[in-house]
């Protein structure tokens, strides 16, 4: 199963993160959003399926978060939580640690916006489409 946002970068995308990252559905993106890859999202956890979001919801679930801008693709993967809500209608977000709220959408991440590669983030810096691909196993 997999949930598919679409957005696009902006000039303020530093993905500097240590922990986190996220992609919003703000029109809108400060210096202060480090851990922010895209904006205008055009779906956000409360708009994907509840049977994906069960299938998150198990502790044994591996989630692969799969980002792709101007031809570079990084992959994150993490695993579920019983705890994972979905129910943000702004935003989503990939945690390194096992924190969940309901902006969550993975937790135990093997990467951060920080971790991601240069290019990526160059290319998000420059206002490039966002494509976040999210699938449960």
């Amino acid at each position: 199963m997999e949930e598919v946002i679409r957005a696009r970068g902006h000039e303020n995308v530093s993905a500097e993160h240590a922990s986190t990252f996220e992609v919003t559905s703000d029109d809108y993106l400060t210096p202060a959003g480090d851990c922010i890859l895209g904006i205008e999202a055009n779906r956000v956890p409360a708009d994907f399926d509840p049977d994906f979001v069960a299938a998150c919801q198990s502790a044994d679930a591996t989630i692969t978060v799969t980002l792709e801008a101007s031809g570079h693709t990084e992959t994150v993967t993490g695993r579920g939580h019983p705890d994972l809500s979905f129910e943000n209608e702004r935003s989503a977000v990939g945690r390194t640690s096992d924190y969940v709220d309901d902006r969550t959408i993975l937790v135990d991440a093997d990467a951060a916006a920080g971790d991601l590669g240069r290019d990526l983030v160059a290319a998000l810096a420059d206002g490039a489409e966002l494509t976040v691909t999210i699938s449960v196993e």
